[in-house]
């Protein structure tokens, strides 16, 4: 008859067996691997050589390139625009640093410059503006100075009448009244697709022109789309 607490202990027995096999094949393992190693270590002492272990190698850091500086993008303006209040300009005066800045026409049309203090910037072109800068300064601070003059921002463009977000918008270079009329949301269902009429900054009534592809506008203009009537 067979008692299964027998066949129990019959086979816990033989686990621990196992056990024991493996931990003496560990044990020899190790052993033999540390014979090895003093085998070396005498060997290369008799040599006269040290032994030492290899360093494991240090990660190298990834490195980081700085961010370039940034700034701001000039915008193209040409050699006869005329400057205008809420346009901004970069006036860098070379070998100045402190009198390098950017600044905007104020309303009243100067531009206030350290040691030159205000100087009339709207209804001059850039050349013109620039020869004001140089002036203003060889007399109240440099001898010779070397200046440049650029437009960053231009003053903003008005559309009113038959658009369907009329307001005030930023100009951009070449910028036409189809490309005005898209900014503010496109035409009314009333609008007159045919005829624009134009305020140019600086002048004292709109005109009245054909409408079309071509149609171009300057910064600070206030543009008008009638209403048809038909």
């Amino acid at each position: 008859m067979k008692v299964p607490g027998i066949q129990a202990r019959g086979f816990g027995c033989s686990r621990n067996v196992e056990v024991s096999r493996m931990l003496n094949g560990i044990g020899r393992w190790a052993r033999a691997a540390a014979l090895g190693l003093a085998t070396m270590i005498a060997a290369s002492a008799a040599q006269g050589q040290t032994v030492v272990p290899s360093p494991v190698p240090a990660a190298t850091p990834a490195l980081v390139s700085p961010a370039a500086p940034s700034e701001t993008s000039a915008a193209t303006a040409p050699a006869d625009y005329v400057l205008g209040p809420a346009d901004k300009v970069r006036i860098t005066v070379y070998g100045e640093p402190a009198l390098t800045a950017e600044y905007f026409v104020s309303s009243a049309g100067t531009v206030n410059i350290p040691l030159a203090g205000d100087v009339q910037a709207a209804g001059k072109t850039l050349s013109v503006f620039r020869d004001s800068v140089v002036k203003s300064l060889q007399d109240g601070y440099l001898k010779d100075p070397k200046v440049s003059v650029e437009v960053l921002t231009f003053r903003p463009f008005y559309i009113l009448g038959e658009v369907v977000k009329p307001g005030q918008y930023p100009y951009t270079s070449g910028l036409t009244v189809f490309n005005a009329v898209a900014t503010a949301g496109g035409f009314t269902y009333r609008a007159n697709t045919h005829r624009v009429f134009i305020k140019r900054a600086g002048t004292g009534g709109e005109q009245e022109i054909p409408l079309t592809s071509q149609t171009t506008i300057a910064p600070g203009d206030t543009i008008r789309i009638p209403e048809r009537f038909f």
